[in-house]
């Protein structure tokens, strides 16, 4: 069994910064891409950022420039760093990572979502 835990959101004013961690743990072998989700009420869940595990990271257009995502393996732990907030970046925050085994198989966890309110 895998768990990702969210931790770090809140509420902050426009231009602020926050910074978002992901931990995993639990039957761990190997982690995949690892990447940040958002959900605005009223709108699909969109792709913030991702990182695959050889660093190489892709963000969104509206993010570029003012998020980072980065990863600890040692730590099965993934961040997202949010700097110069917008009211616009308003929405749960959701993380996801790709879980390999010995045996081929892969799965998808979602951490349960974190709330980022800015406030302009």
């Amino acid at each position: 069994q895998v768990q990702l835990v969210e931790s770090g959101g809140g509420l902050v004013q426009a231009g602020g910064s926050l910074r978002l961690s992901c931990a995993a743990s639990g039957s761990i072998f190997s982690i995949g891409a690892m990447g940040w989700y958002r959900q605005a009420p009223g709108t699909q869940r969109e792709l913030v950022a991702v990182i695959s595990s050889s660093l190489s990271t892709n963000y969104a257009d509206s993010v570029k420039g003012r998020f980072t995502i980065s990863r600890d393996n040692a730590k099965n732990t993934m961040y997202l760093q949010m700097n110069s907030l917008k009211p616009e970046d308003t929405a749960v925050y959701y993380c996801k990572m790709t879980m390999g085994w010995t045996d081929g198989t892969r799965r998808d966890y979602w951490g349960q979502g974190t709330q980022i309110t800015v406030s302009s």
